[in-house]
């Protein structure tokens, strides 16, 4: 399972980047199945993360917003709770080893790590964001993030995990991350294995080293060129996973999964959501919607399209049912290979819904529901209307009456969120300006 971080639905080859090639992260939608209507359970970082590990709504467990600083963990009592299996917990009883590699921010304190949680190892960080390079990185980069809020600072030491061990990393953590990932398929290859490798790429700060920069030489916005070398070195870290599953003969023998966690913030002016309105921390389609492909070879079809809404909480179903394990858990998600492979036709979802603090949202097959508190409300048509940019509530009056009264009862079966939303983030949509909690 590989998450980007950040990542526009825009930025890369096969969801028609025009100058970000990303020839590995494309084989995979090449070799298998690319979803056009792929979402993520939540606009920002963690919570979307608790809802991909556990295949369940993010809400059911309060874990409805990001911490605001890792400093404030403790004073909200922020983690993921004991009760919210993950999949690794699921996995490791029929023998799978599990590790991750990369950014965690589902709990920083002792009892809330990755190791116990169910990954029997660990490389990465704990938080929300890391740099990327040091003062001692080779041909290491900076430029400005421009979005007010997440402050760049100078080339820093890198604090990261190995285990239970904190480490100082002066590689450049991109590149890093594909190797660990790499190495930690060479060690499992004889057993059953479960691999999450979660990138902070291409989360601000914009870091990216001279190797990468000079492949974009010919883009004239900085901020972009940097997110395309950060890009460029996610894509090539994540070739080094491929290569190492061919070369070790588990290529065809491995489900790979590829997502973000939610879209870009088009506000740093660096990456794009493409045709998709909105941006991270809305529920516009920008916000929630994300590249996402699937591939398992000789199982799953090669170069399909599948244009069907799907969510991140169907990998834990999937993986589970790919490793042919049953759980008593109600997930919110689904198998969805029966679908991929033909064997069932029509949607894998009913409703979909969302819910951060006042921004809520709804899909009910072509229709989608925007709202947030009483400063918006939006009611869309994605089929002709990808952009959110006509609002059809007063053509459709009992429609939306309709998805309101639905998405009210989903929300009363959820969890009140267990610590309050600290920030909010300003997005402009069609000219309409609103503030969204995250």
């Amino acid at each position: 399972m590989i998450l980007a971080d950040d990542l526009g639905y825009g930025d890369i080859g096969c969801y028609g980047s025009p100058d970000v090639p990303t020839p590995h992260i494309d084989s995979i939608a090449r070799d298998g199945v690319r979803f056009t209507d792929g979402y993520v359970s939540c606009a920002v970082c963690s919570p979307s993360r608790a809802a991909l590990l556990t295949g369940q709504y993010q809400n059911r467990f309060g874990h409805e917003f990001n911490p605001e600083r890792p400093e404030h963990e403790v004073e909200i009592n922020f983690g993921l709770p004991d009760s919210a299996r993950i999949l690794p917990q699921y996995l490791k009883p029929a023998g799978y080893r599990s590790g991750m590699v990369g950014k965690w921010h589902l709990g920083g304190r002792p009892g809330f790590r990755p190791l116990e949680r169910g990954f029997d190892e660990f490389y990465g960080f704990l938080g929300g964001a890391s740099a990327y390079v040091t003062a001692k990185t080779p041909g290491a980069s900076l430029v400005p993030s421009g979005d007010g809020r997440e402050a760049l600072g100078q080339p820093r030491d890198i604090a990261i995990m190995r285990g239970q061990d904190t480490i100082e990393e002066d590689r450049y953590l991109t590149d890093v991350f594909g190797q660990e990932a790499a190495a930690f398929i060479d060690r499992n290859r004889r057993q059953p294995f479960f691999l999450h490798l979660s990138f902070n790429a291409v989360h601000t700060p914009l870091h990216a080293t001279a190797k990468y920069l000079n492949r974009f030489a010919g883009i004239k916005n900085e901020r972009h060129r940097q997110l395309a070398a950060m890009t460029s070195a996610m894509d090539d870290a994540i070739g080094v996973v491929l290569g190492k599953l061919r070369e070790k003969g588990l290529d065809k023998e491995t489900m790979v999964v590829f997502l973000s966690d939610n879209g870009c913030p088009e506000v740093t002016g660096a990456g794009t959501n493409g045709p998709l309105a909105g941006e991270k921390a809305s529920y516009f389609e920008g916000g929630i919607r994300v590249p996402f492909a699937m591939r398992w070879p000789g199982k799953l079809p090669a170069g399909k399209v599948f244009r069907e809404a799907v969510t991140a909480r169907d990998i834990v179903p999937t993986f589970l049912a790919a490793a042919s394990l049953q759980s008593q858990t109600a997930f919110d998600g689904v198998d969805i290979i029966p679908y991929l492979q033909g064997i069932r036709g029509g949607r894998p979802h009913g409703d979909l819904f969302w819910r951060a603090g006042e921004g809520r949202a709804m899909r009910r097959a072509n229709w989608k529901l925007v709202e947030n508190g009483n400063s918006f409300s939006g009611l869309f048509d994605l089929a002709k209307d990808i952009g959110e940019s006509r609002d059809l509530s007063s053509e459709h009056p009992a429609v939306l009456a309709g998805m309101r009264s639905a998405w009210k009862a989903w929300s009363d079966s959820m969890t009140r969120p267990r610590w309050p939303s600290r920030r909010f983030r300003k997005v402009t949509v069609n000219g309409v300006t609103t503030d969204w909690q995250s």
